[in-house]
C-alpha cells in the first residue's frame, strides 16, 4: 500500500522528475512551461497558505506521485468548489497510489469545507478520464479547442465529484 503524506522540501526533485516529462512530452497538461525547484517550493507554500495541501505518494520509499488542489475559480462564490491536479510516475500506474492520493486529497478538502471537486482532464487522456470515473467523478462538460500544444488544438473534459 502506498504511503501518502504532505510534501516536504526534500520532495521537490522527485516532484520535478514526475512533472517535467508530463509537461515536455504529453498533452496531459496543456502547459509547455517547465517548472523549477523554486516553482515547486512556491506551489506548496501558496497552496498551504490558502488551507490547501500538496500530498505525495511513496512506494518502496520513493516518491511516485503527487496531488494538490486549490479553489476552482476566484471569488467567494466558489469558495467551496476545488480543482485538483494529480500526476503519477508511470511505474506507479495501477498500483493504488492514485486512488490513495485522491482519497487523502478529497478528505483534506472536505475537512476544509469543500463541497465539490473538479477535474480538468485532457480529452486525449483516456486513462485519466477512466481513473476519475472509477473514483466517482462524472463528466459535466467538454470544451473543444481550449488548449493549444504541439501545434494543435486540444479539448478539455470537465469532471466533478460532490464531496
Amino acid at each position: 500500500m502506498p504511503l501518502i503524506r504532505p510534501a516536504t522540501p526534500a520532495d521537490e526533485a522527485a516532484i520535478l522528475s514526475i512533472w517535467t516529462p508530463v509537461i515536455r512530452d504529453t498533452t496531459i497538461t496543456f502547459s509547455s512551461v517547465l517548472k523549477s525547484a523554486a516553482d515547486i517550493a512556491d506551489y506548496v507554500v501558496t497552496r498551504r497558505a490558502h488551507g490547501r495541501e500538496v500530498l505525495v505518494a511513496e512506494i518502496d520509499g520513493s516518491v511516485c506521485g503527487f496531488a494538490s488542489y486549490d479553489q476552482f475559480r476566484g471569488g467567494n462564490g466558489y469558495a467551496h468548489a476545488m480543482e485538483h491536479s494529480i500526476l503519477l510516475a508511470p511505474p506507479a500506474w495501477g498500483r493504488g497510489a492514485g486512488r490513495a492520493l485522491m482519497t487523502a486529497l478529497e478528505a483534506h478538502a472536505r475537512a476544509g469545507g469543500a463541497h465539490a471537486m473538479v477535474a480538468g482532464v485532457s480529452a486525449e487522456n483516456a486513462a485519466g478520464i477512466a481513473f476519475h470515473a472509477a473514483l466517482g467523478y462524472i463528466e459535466r462538460g467538454r470544451m473543444p479547442q481550449v488548449g493549444y500544444k504541439f501545434g494543435r488544438w486540444l479539448d478539455l473534459v470537465l469532471m466533478q465529484k460532490l464531496l
